[in-house]
Protein backbone atom coordinates (compact mmCIF):
# COMPACT_ATOMS: atom_id res chain seq x y z
CA UNK A 1 0.00 0.00 0.00
CA UNK A 2 1.44 3.37 -1.02
CA UNK A 3 2.37 5.79 1.71
CA UNK A 4 -0.02 8.69 2.04
CA UNK A 5 1.01 12.24 1.25
CA UNK A 6 3.29 13.72 3.90
CA UNK A 7 2.03 17.04 5.22
CA UNK A 8 4.63 17.86 7.87
CA UNK A 9 7.55 16.32 9.73
CA UNK A 10 8.52 17.51 13.18
CA UNK A 11 11.02 16.40 15.78
CA UNK A 12 8.91 13.56 17.15
CA UNK A 13 6.05 13.01 14.70
CA UNK A 14 5.15 12.93 11.01
CA UNK A 15 1.74 14.04 9.78
CA UNK A 16 0.18 12.42 6.73
CA UNK A 17 -2.96 13.10 4.77
CA UNK A 18 -5.84 11.38 6.53
CA UNK A 19 -7.94 8.46 5.38
CA UNK A 20 -11.10 10.59 5.50
CA UNK A 21 -11.78 14.28 4.72
CA UNK A 22 -10.83 16.54 7.62
CA UNK A 23 -8.48 13.99 9.19
CA UNK A 24 -4.73 13.54 9.59
CA UNK A 25 -2.66 10.45 10.30
CA UNK A 26 -0.17 11.16 13.10
CA UNK A 27 2.92 8.91 13.06
CA UNK A 28 5.07 8.72 16.20
CA UNK A 29 8.82 8.53 15.56
CA UNK A 30 11.54 7.02 17.74
CA UNK A 31 13.54 10.26 17.56
CA UNK A 32 14.30 12.13 20.78
CA UNK A 33 15.48 15.74 20.98
CA UNK A 34 16.49 18.11 23.75
CA UNK A 35 17.79 21.66 24.13
CA UNK A 36 15.92 22.86 21.04
CA UNK A 37 17.18 19.85 19.01
CA UNK A 38 20.84 20.46 19.85
CA UNK A 39 20.87 16.98 21.38
CA UNK A 40 19.27 14.26 19.29
CA UNK A 41 18.96 10.52 19.47
CA UNK A 42 16.92 7.53 18.34
CA UNK A 43 15.28 5.54 21.15
CA UNK A 44 14.02 2.14 20.05
CA UNK A 45 10.30 1.74 20.79
CA UNK A 46 9.68 5.31 21.95
CA UNK A 47 7.17 6.03 19.18
CA UNK A 48 5.12 2.92 20.01
CA UNK A 49 4.95 3.88 23.68
CA UNK A 50 4.02 7.51 23.00
CA UNK A 51 1.31 6.45 20.56
CA UNK A 52 -0.32 4.18 23.14
CA UNK A 53 0.09 6.65 26.01
CA UNK A 54 -1.28 9.61 24.04
CA UNK A 55 -4.25 7.45 23.00
CA UNK A 56 -4.88 6.60 26.68
CA UNK A 57 -4.80 10.22 27.82
CA UNK A 58 -6.87 11.60 24.93
CA UNK A 59 -9.55 8.98 25.53
CA UNK A 60 -9.59 10.03 29.17
CA UNK A 61 -10.15 13.65 28.14
CA UNK A 62 -13.00 12.58 25.86
CA UNK A 63 -14.69 10.75 28.74
CA UNK A 64 -14.52 13.97 30.78
CA UNK A 65 -15.99 16.04 27.96
CA UNK A 66 -12.73 17.85 27.16
CA UNK A 67 -12.65 18.19 23.34
CA UNK A 68 -9.54 16.88 21.59
CA UNK A 69 -8.38 15.79 18.16
CA UNK A 70 -8.11 12.02 18.78
CA UNK A 71 -10.33 9.75 16.68
CA UNK A 72 -8.78 6.29 16.84
CA UNK A 73 -5.47 4.42 16.89
CA UNK A 74 -4.67 2.85 13.52
CA UNK A 75 -1.70 0.68 14.46
CA UNK A 76 1.27 0.57 16.82
CA UNK A 77 2.72 3.88 15.59
CA UNK A 78 -0.15 5.77 13.98
CA UNK A 79 -3.41 7.34 15.05
CA UNK A 80 -6.15 9.12 13.16
CA UNK A 81 -6.82 12.63 14.42
CA UNK A 82 -9.05 15.50 13.48
CA UNK A 83 -7.43 18.18 11.34
CA UNK A 84 -7.22 21.48 13.20
CA UNK A 85 -5.76 24.95 12.80
CA UNK A 86 -3.01 24.92 15.41
CA UNK A 87 -2.79 27.94 17.70
CA UNK A 88 0.93 28.97 17.57
CA UNK A 89 1.37 28.63 21.33
CA UNK A 90 2.58 26.01 23.75
CA UNK A 91 0.42 25.98 26.87
CA UNK A 92 2.49 25.00 29.92
CA UNK A 93 0.96 24.03 33.26
CA UNK A 94 3.31 23.85 36.26
CA UNK A 95 2.56 22.25 39.62
CA UNK A 96 6.15 22.04 40.90
CA UNK A 97 9.17 24.25 40.19
CA UNK A 98 11.43 22.42 37.74
CA UNK A 99 13.43 22.88 34.56
CA UNK A 100 13.51 26.35 33.06
CA UNK A 101 11.12 27.80 35.64
CA UNK A 102 13.30 26.76 38.58
CA UNK A 103 16.34 28.25 36.85
CA UNK A 104 14.53 31.43 35.80
CA UNK A 105 13.09 32.09 39.27
CA UNK A 106 16.09 30.90 41.28
CA UNK A 107 13.98 28.23 42.98
CA UNK A 108 15.09 24.83 44.17
CA UNK A 109 13.88 22.17 41.77
CA UNK A 110 11.05 20.23 43.36
CA UNK A 111 9.53 23.14 45.27
CA UNK A 112 5.70 22.80 45.22
CA UNK A 113 3.93 25.83 43.77
CA UNK A 114 1.10 27.48 45.76
CA UNK A 115 -1.24 26.78 42.87
CA UNK A 116 -0.94 25.55 39.27
CA UNK A 117 0.62 28.17 37.02
CA UNK A 118 -0.29 28.42 33.33
CA UNK A 119 2.27 29.92 30.95
CA UNK A 120 2.25 30.56 27.21
CA UNK A 121 5.24 30.24 24.90
CA UNK A 122 5.38 31.20 21.24
CA UNK A 123 6.01 28.17 19.02
CA UNK A 124 9.18 29.08 17.11
CA UNK A 125 12.23 26.82 17.38
CA UNK A 126 14.52 29.49 15.93
CA UNK A 127 13.63 31.77 18.86
CA UNK A 128 13.72 29.01 21.47
CA UNK A 129 9.94 29.04 22.05
CA UNK A 130 10.02 32.20 24.21
CA UNK A 131 7.50 32.83 26.99
CA UNK A 132 4.98 35.47 25.99
CA UNK A 133 2.43 37.48 28.02
CA UNK A 134 -1.24 37.59 27.10
CA UNK A 135 -0.79 41.14 25.79
CA UNK A 136 1.52 39.83 23.05
CA UNK A 137 -0.90 37.04 22.18
CA UNK A 138 -3.81 39.46 21.76
CA UNK A 139 -1.75 42.12 19.95
CA UNK A 140 -0.36 39.70 17.36
CA UNK A 141 -3.69 37.97 16.86
CA UNK A 142 -2.56 34.50 17.93
CA UNK A 143 -5.66 34.13 20.13
CA UNK A 144 -8.43 36.38 21.39
CA UNK A 145 -8.90 37.17 25.07
CA UNK A 146 -11.95 34.90 25.11
CA UNK A 147 -9.88 32.08 23.60
CA UNK A 148 -7.07 32.63 26.12
CA UNK A 149 -9.56 32.39 28.98
CA UNK A 150 -10.93 29.17 27.48
CA UNK A 151 -7.43 27.77 26.95
CA UNK A 152 -6.49 28.41 30.59
CA UNK A 153 -9.71 26.79 31.78
CA UNK A 154 -9.18 23.72 29.58
CA UNK A 155 -5.51 23.45 30.56
CA UNK A 156 -6.42 23.41 34.25
CA UNK A 157 -9.05 20.72 33.62
CA UNK A 158 -6.42 18.66 31.81
CA UNK A 159 -4.11 19.22 34.78
CA UNK A 160 -6.75 17.96 37.22
CA UNK A 161 -7.26 14.83 35.13
CA UNK A 162 -3.58 14.05 34.56
CA UNK A 163 -2.64 14.78 38.19
CA UNK A 164 -5.29 12.40 39.45
CA UNK A 165 -4.43 9.61 37.01
CA UNK A 166 -0.72 9.87 37.82
CA UNK A 167 -1.28 10.10 41.56
CA UNK A 168 -3.21 6.85 41.37
CA UNK A 169 -0.13 5.03 40.05
CA UNK A 170 2.42 6.71 42.33
CA UNK A 171 3.64 9.36 39.89
CA UNK A 172 3.83 13.12 40.54
CA UNK A 173 2.80 15.33 37.63
CA UNK A 174 5.39 18.11 37.87
CA UNK A 175 4.42 19.98 34.70
CA UNK A 176 3.26 19.43 31.14
CA UNK A 177 2.62 21.26 27.90
CA UNK A 178 -0.18 20.92 25.42
CA UNK A 179 -1.12 22.52 22.12
CA UNK A 180 -4.54 23.77 21.12
CA UNK A 181 -6.24 23.72 17.74
CA UNK A 182 -9.28 25.35 16.21
CA UNK A 183 -11.95 23.40 14.37
CA UNK A 184 -14.76 25.20 12.62
CA UNK A 185 -18.44 24.50 12.93
CA UNK A 186 -19.78 26.72 10.19
CA UNK A 187 -18.11 30.08 10.72
CA UNK A 188 -17.55 29.52 14.42
CA UNK A 189 -14.21 28.19 15.73
CA UNK A 190 -14.06 25.75 18.62
CA UNK A 191 -10.91 24.98 20.61
CA UNK A 192 -9.69 21.42 21.07
CA UNK A 193 -6.62 19.82 22.63
CA UNK A 194 -4.28 18.73 19.83
CA UNK A 195 -0.77 17.32 19.23
CA UNK A 196 -0.06 14.70 21.94
CA UNK A 197 0.07 14.03 25.66
CA UNK A 198 2.94 11.72 26.54
CA UNK A 199 6.10 11.57 28.67
CA UNK A 200 7.68 13.64 25.87
CA UNK A 201 5.47 16.56 26.91
CA UNK A 202 5.26 15.99 30.69
CA UNK A 203 7.60 15.93 33.67
CA UNK A 204 6.82 12.83 35.72
CA UNK A 205 8.55 11.87 38.97
CA UNK A 206 8.09 8.75 41.05
CA UNK A 207 6.36 9.91 44.24
CA UNK A 208 8.51 7.82 46.59
CA UNK A 209 11.97 7.98 45.04
CA UNK A 210 11.84 11.11 42.88
CA UNK A 211 13.06 9.04 39.91
CA UNK A 212 12.42 10.87 36.65
CA UNK A 213 10.14 9.05 34.21
CA UNK A 214 10.12 11.58 31.38
CA UNK A 215 12.35 13.14 28.72
CA UNK A 216 14.67 14.56 31.39
CA UNK A 217 16.16 11.05 31.45
CA UNK A 218 17.45 11.79 27.94
CA UNK A 219 18.21 15.46 28.55
CA UNK A 220 20.33 14.74 31.63
CA UNK A 221 21.74 11.30 30.69
CA UNK A 222 20.00 9.60 33.62
CA UNK A 223 19.52 6.18 32.03
CA UNK A 224 17.47 4.52 29.33
CA UNK A 225 14.55 6.66 28.13
CA UNK A 226 12.50 3.74 26.80
CA UNK A 227 12.75 2.04 30.20
CA UNK A 228 11.30 5.16 31.84
CA UNK A 229 8.42 5.42 29.36
CA UNK A 230 7.79 1.68 29.64
CA UNK A 231 7.44 2.05 33.42
CA UNK A 232 4.82 4.79 32.97
CA UNK A 233 2.89 2.64 30.47
CA UNK A 234 3.15 -0.41 32.76
CA UNK A 235 1.76 1.45 35.76
CA UNK A 236 -1.12 2.84 33.70
CA UNK A 237 -1.90 -0.60 32.29
CA UNK A 238 -1.49 0.41 28.65
CA UNK A 239 1.71 -1.41 27.77
CA UNK A 240 1.09 -3.50 24.63
CA UNK A 241 1.21 -7.17 25.57
CA UNK A 242 3.16 -8.08 22.45
CA UNK A 243 5.84 -5.41 22.87
CA UNK A 244 8.83 -5.78 25.14
CA UNK A 245 11.78 -3.49 25.53
CA UNK A 246 15.32 -4.67 25.88
CA UNK A 247 17.51 -1.88 27.30
CA UNK A 248 19.56 -0.31 24.54
CA UNK A 249 21.89 2.63 24.43
CA UNK A 250 20.35 5.62 22.59
CA UNK A 251 21.90 6.25 19.19
CA UNK A 252 23.12 9.82 19.26
CA UNK A 253 23.05 11.81 16.03
CA UNK A 254 25.69 14.41 15.36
Amino acid sequence: MARRKKLYEGKAKILYEGTEPGTIVQYFKDDATAFNAEKRGVIDGKGVLNNRLSEFFMKGLTQLGIPNHFIKRLNMREQLVRAAEIVPLEVIVRNVAAGSMAKRMGMEEGTPLPRPIVEFSYKDDSLGDPLVPEEYIAAFGWASQQEMDEIVSMALRVNDYLSGVMYGVGIKLVDFKIEMGRVYEGDFPRLIVADEISPDSCRLWDMETGQKLDKDVFRRDLGDLADAYTEVARRLGVLPSNVTHAPTKPTLIN
